[in-house]
């Protein structure tokens, strides 16, 4: 069954394997979660458990949220997020989850919202081709061409400038390094999305072996 947690990205480290290697890991705070709610195909058409990471101020929390939190008796939720695939007679409203569902080795995806880069052109953004620079080409890096004469348009889906990262995006097969259960920390091998101190979903991969 899948298993998940939520978590903040604190930064990158690197630690050494027994056999000498150096492995660079991403440090991931994971506090206990609290599973808020339990979606099941009777209400709400599917399954899945909503879990809240970190207390959030009473005054920044509405009236409905209050609500919904009191239900699993515990404070309004900054980060809140489902997990699909988890035993639902495994879990109850309420309950805290923490970073020792996982073990050493386990293989996770991770989810989170890249880091946003601004305005970019079509070689940055898309990994295009520039044009030479010398022997009297006035093309360099520009977005190409825009399409065929036949249509009189630019077709939908265009490769062109604008707004990039920012995005939710989810990182596939990454390996659970060390699991810190007294400081309640994830050492996960590799990179993940996101800058410092960014939201992650943690969760079972769904193409690991």
């Amino acid at each position: 069954m899948t298993k998940g947690i939520l978590g903040r990205k604190i930064g990158m480290t690197q630690v050494f394997a027994e056999n000498g290697d150096l492995i660079p890991v991403t440090v991931v705070e994971a506090a206990p979660n609290v599973v808020l709610q339990k979606k099941t195909i009777e209400n709400d058409g599917y399954e899945a458990v909503q879990l809240g990471f970190e207390d959030k101020r009473e005054i920044l929390s509405n009236k409905p949220e209050k609500g919904h939190v009191a239900k699993a008796n515990t404070a309004p939720k900054r980060f809140v997020r489902e997990i699909n695939g988890v035993n639902l007679e495994e879990v109850e409203v309420g309950q805290e989850v923490k970073v020792n569902i996982f073990a050493e080795g386990d293989i996770v995806d991770v989810t989170g919202i890249s880091k946003g880069k601004g305005f970019q052109g079509a070689i940055k953004r898309h990994g295009q081709s520039r044009g030479p620079m010398s022997h009297g080409s006035r093309y360099h890096r520009g977005p190409g061409s825009m399409g065929a004469v036949d249509p009189a348009r630019v077709f939908k889906s265009k490769a062109l400038p604008g707004r990039m990262g920012g995005e939710q995006v989810t990182v596939q097969n990454l390996q659970i390094v060390k699991v810190d259960t007294e400081r309640n920390l994830l050492l996960i091998k590799g990179n993940v999305p996101g800058s410092k101190k960014a939201m992650l979903k943690i969760q079972s991969s769904v193409k690991g072996k």
